[in-house]
């Protein structure tokens, strides 16, 4: 007879002890506590290096078909682009989009058995992943050994890098458990056994102590590993120990044991009490032998309904499957009581067994491509209104230096050595012989505008996001990347102006600045509502606001990431054009001045016409 997918009570308590493992206890609404086992360092690097391994081959791969398409005498710069958006892709989307659409899993995780789940053992949605994948640039620093992150999961109880926090999510380890044969019938592997012949003798009582059993039994398991000396000494042993708790005829102590460990699993897994079992604990066996079936069947289902999802299926199988998770829950709190606080494997199996029913039932609708463009058009404009707070601090922040640079250098020409780049300063020294022959702040890429107008996208969005991540180091990262791209920018400002050139950077800058400059600014308000979650958590604790203002200040970087697409296509394709005169410059300016109001806006009618009301900060709708 095939083994059971359900380990029995007759396994005994897990041989690694409970106090070594990190466990996460977690209320559902059911009010049963999950019991989840964090993950530890050594697994989640493992994870991280075999989907570093897979970036990596992907990224090879593209470039041999990019190579293979170049050679075939396509467009060389089109090449290029695609390798560009490749890398940029799979650093900031493998992770996120893996752990959203594989409900916490990257291929990494998945074979290294770990899952990503937010707090209170939900699965993890898009925007929490977005979240803490982003902060991982913090956390990976320095790069790229992740010493900062390695170091907040050994700090922490739940495991937590600094990505977890932001986001409300915490790794778990799942554990994967094979059961012994059903009550009654000897297990293949039993020495001097018939498979699947019924058991002689099964006492009405266990004889032995959970302790003494789960000895035991680690010897029958792992007798024929010991050298022959060994187990033997080790048989006399316990055959001494236990001899008085059985009836004697067995001729050998191997087979004396052997007799006991498959009377007393039997025992078990039929419900019986064990020796040194009182009060709810004499249940515990009685409570698997019961529950085993319909813990079966209940996998069975689950497995399905995983793999069709609970949309796909009929109303009446969708609430047999809520009733089946009721019964199980039940058993769940039952065995838990009953075991004692002891790492039943049972209990083990049951644990994950309601974590994954639980994960199902509440699980976040799929992204579908309605909800991004809701979520775009109308969550991310309604934050970025709500949090102008934030949002005007960082503009401050950066056009404040910006404006004291600008004056500085103009002024002081020679103070641009001192914090602008050389090439920047070349640049300069070299615009005054393009300003007067007309040929504007850079040569024309031509050909190569595709490239120019991608590499400055993605590196744009890659400085909002680190803008962004160093909030959640109280805000100061965020306040440094912001100061000094303003000392920086009004900086070069200044020293064109000291020059007499001030107009060749402006017509460059003009058709692209409002969006660029809002981006850095609504990431720089995202960064600073994280800093504010650890700064002034107001009425919630940090961990809640850190968790509830994180998922705000996505919608910021969202919003950021919109504008940045824009932006650079203007720099790529509009921006270096030298025979474009700064007035027509400034009616592109006018223009992208005049669409980003209307984004910002796009969903006033709307919320006026549905009459929502305004959210406060706990993520509760206000009165």
């Amino acid at each position: 007879m095939a083994a059971s997918p359900i380990p029995t009570a007759a396994s005994g308590p897990s041989t690694a002890p409970r106090g070594l493992d990190q466990r996460v206890d977690v209320e559902t609404p059911e009010q049963v506590i999950l019991s989840y086992t964090v993950a530890g360092v050594g697994s989640r690097i493992a994870a991280a290096l075999l989907d570093y391994l897979i970036c990596t081959l992907l990224l090879v791969g593209i470039g041999i078909v990019a190579i293979a398409f170049s050679v075939a005498h396509f467009s060389t710069p089109w090449v290029a682009v695609v390798l560009i958006l490749a890398l940029f892709g799979i650093y900031w989307g493998y992770y996120t989009l893996f752990e959203a659409l594989w409900d916490g899993q990257t291929p990494g995780k998945r074979r290294m058995g770990l899952r990503v789940v937010r707090d209170g053992g939900y699965s993890i949605t898009f925007a929490a992943s977005a979240v803490r994948n982003l902060v991982r640039a913090i956390d990976m620093q320095p790069l790229p050994f992740y010493c900062v992150g390695i170091t907040s999961v050994l700090i922490s109880k739940s495991g937590k890098r600094l990505g977890d926090y932001a986001a409300g999510t915490f790794v778990v380890q799942e554990r994967v458990l094979v059961a012994v044969a059903p009550a009654g019938i000897a297990p293949s592997g039993a020495a001097g056994a018939t498979p699947g012949a019924p058991l002689a003798l099964v006492p009405p009582m266990a004889q032995l102590t959970d302790d003494e059993f789960q000895l035991l039994d680690r010897y029958v398991q792992r007798r024929q590993s010991l050298p022959a000396d060994r187990r033997a000494a080790f048989a006399e042993s316990l055959a001494s120990r236990f001899r008085s708790r059985a009836p004697a005829g067995q001729v050998t102590d191997a087979a004396f044991l052997i007799g006991l460990h498959e009377s007393e699993r039997a025992a078990r897994a039929r419900g019986s009490a064990g020796r040194s079992d009182t009060g709810a604990a004499r249940e515990q066996h009685a409570i698997v032998a019961e529950g085993a079936p319909r813990w079966t069947e209940f996998a069975t289902r689950l497995a399905a309904a995983k793999r069709r999802g609970l949309a796909a299926l009929p109303e009446d199988e969708v609430s047999d499957f809520a009733a089946r998770y009721r019964e199980v829950s039940t058993d769940l709190a039952r065995l838990t009581t009953a075991s004692r606080g002891r790492d039943v494997e049972a209990l083990v199996y049951l644990n994950r067994l309601v974590a994954a029913g639980h994960n199902l039932l509440y699980r976040e609708r799929p992204v579908a491509a309605r909800s991004i463009w809701r979520y775009l058009t109308w969550t991310v404009p309604r934050e970025v209104r709500r949090s102008k707070g934030p949002i005007l601090l960082a503009a401050l922040l950066l056009f404040g230096p910006a404006a004291i640079s600008w004056i500085a250098v103009a002024r002081h020409p020679a103070l641009a050595a001192d914090f602008i780049p050389a090439g920047m300063i070349q640049r300069a020294e070299d615009g005054v012989e393009r300003a007067r022959n007309g040929s504007g702040y850079v040569p024309d890429p031509g050909l190569f505008r595709p490239v120019m107008a991608t590499g400055i996208i993605t590196n744009n969005v890659q400085v909002t996001y680190a803008a962004f991540a160093g909030g959640i180091a109280a805000g100061v990262g965020t306040v440094l990347a912001l100061v000094s791209n303003g000392v920086q920018f009004g900086g070069v400002l200044g020293l064109y102006q000291s020059k007499g050139i001030l107009p060749l950077i402006l017509a460059f800058v003009a058709p692209h600045s409002v969006f660029e400059l809002t981006a850095i600014c609504l990431a720089g308000g995202g960064g600073l509502l994280l800093g504010s979650a650890l700064l002034l958590p107001g009425a919630l604790t940090r961990r809640e606001a850190l968790v509830v203002r994180g998922r705000r200040a996505v919608a910021l970087v969202a919003a950021a990431t919109v504008l940045l697409v824009p932006a650079g296509l203007l720099e790529g394709f509009v921006s270096p054009q030298g025979w474009w005169t700064l007035p027509e410059k400034g009616v592109i300016t006018l223009l992208t001045a005049i669409a980003l109001v209307l984004y910002i806006n796009f969903d006033r009618g709307r919320a006026r016409s549905e009459g929502l009301p305004p959210v406060s900060d706990s993520g509760v709708i206000r009165a």
